[in-house]
């Protein structure tokens, strides 16, 4: 292992590592006799299709983004989702990282596209795990079922490639483009994250909806009263 490693196999605020559910979860997935690679595909499908993707319900709180908290619900977006990876990798002895992009979706519903007034998904996150000796990219984000119901085919995780978002369905059609690259980061990056949703999208965190919902958005309702 590289010294400059070290960092990644570190507990943070977002990615508790030393969390006493986050240690007995990656435990529960994983085995000291598996090769890292091994371990890191089971964690990624594990988490994939245990969290069901749920883009709609947006919790700004800090606690509500680390990991630990995840474990409790069954659901969670992106970033929810790479954070966990995070953690549980580094229980392992694997280290992980965050990385962000903005991604423009091909196939988003009027509804959503014309209350968000955008196609460009802001903040996606992805994990990436350091594996023989190199960093490779995993996105838990789409749970297999759901995959099937968009028509593209399952993000499958091997430990040597990267893995992020199919870049088209399985008629050919454009799914996923990325726009831009906020880079690499050893914890979540809470404070870009909340201006870059404040940038793209003010109104999810205007005084109106900030005293409505507070920190848990849910763009269900908000679509409903638009």
């Amino acid at each position: 292992m590289l010294p400059d490693t070290a960092l990644y196999l570190q507990p943070t605020y977002f990615l508790d590592c030393n969390h006493e559910d986050i240690v007995a979860y990656a435990h529960r997935y994983t085995s000291p006799d598996n090769a890292p690679i091994e371990n890191a595909i089971a964690l990624y499908r594990q988490i994939r299709d245990e969290f069901l993707y749920n883009p709609y319900i947006l919790d700004f709180r800090p606690q509500g983004l680390k990991a630990s908290d995840m474990l409790k619900r069954n659901y969670g977006h992106c970033v929810n989702k790479a954070v966990l990876l995070a953690a549980t990798a580094r229980v392992v002895g694997i280290p992980s990282r965050l990385a962000f992009f903005n991604v423009k979706n091909h196939i988003v519903t009027e509804k959503i596209e014309r209350f968000l007034q955008t196609n460009v998904l802001v903040f996606h996150g992805c994990t990436e795990l350091w594996l023989e000796g190199r960093w490779v990219k995993a996105t838990p984000a789409f749970n297999a079922d759901l995959c099937r119901k968009l028509n593209v085919a399952v993000l499958e995780f091997d430990g040597t490639e990267d893995s992020i978002f199919q870049q088209y369905d399985r008629a050919g059609n454009v799914f996923m483009e990325y726009v831009h690259e906020y880079g690499s980061f050893h914890d979540l990056p809470y404070d870009l994250m909340i201006s870059q949703f404040r940038k793209h999208y003010g109104f999810l965190l205007s005084e109106k909806v900030l005293q409505s919902m507070g920190l848990v958005i849910d763009l269900n309702v908000l679509m409903q009263q638009a």
